[in-house]
């Protein structure tokens, strides 16, 4: 891993271009949009590791779409972190969620978004498991099942990609609505 954090400057959730619909990826992939997502990778990677977050002042982050870099493309990176300095990693373009569970399950401490710069209360429903269709880096159609943790950091991304962020999807009034039907994680 690199010591140097990529510049990358992730929107804040005021920007407009955040509920906005992100286009779909052409490919060959453009050259920027290719870079943009190698650097949006190290740098999930660089936030999980709490020497490097603490120097640079960032939060933690597992997944990271490039609409929140300003890119307005239906791409988005997932950095899943096995301990020991190994990664999962994800490059997924062009999603879309073809099946889902119904059981319903929700992040125990509430989620976070680095685009949302402030405490939030509430829980966002979001699917056990599903299975979702995306493009890699070459065009070529993959077809995906996600459960539980990445399934959430999944739903949360594709919602980025359709100008949907967490804290839309949270109850105003009650913001811990039907949290008995649905399972903490």
């Amino acid at each position: 891993m690199t010591n140097k954090l990529p510049n990358i400057k992730i929107l804040d959730e005021v920007d407009k271009r955040l509920h906005q619909k992100s286009e779909e990826v052409t490919f060959p992939l453009d050259p920027e949009l290719k870079k943009s997502m190698d650097d949006a990778i190290i740098y999930l990677e660089m936030s999980q590791d709490e020497k490097i977050a603490e120097k640079y002042d960032i939060r933690a982050g597992m997944g990271l779409s490039m609409c929140q870099l300003g890119i307005m493309k239906r791409a988005f990176v997932v950095s899943e972190d096995l301990g020991d300095g190994k990664f999962n990693r994800y490059f997924v373009y062009n999603p879309s969620i073809i099946s889902h569970s119904e059981e319903l399950i929700y992040v125990g401490e509430g989620e976070g978004c680095l685009s949302v710069n402030r405490p939030v209360e509430g829980i966002v429903p979001r699917f056990a498991r599903i299975t979702i269709k995306a493009y890699d880096e070459n065009g070529k159609e993959f077809i995906m099942r996600a459960r539980e943790d990445i399934a959430i950091v999944f739903q949360h991304e594709i919602d980025h990609l359709n100008g949907i962020l967490f804290v839309d999807k949270i109850d105003k009034k009650n913001p811990y609505k039907n949290k008995n039907l649905m399972r903490e994680i």
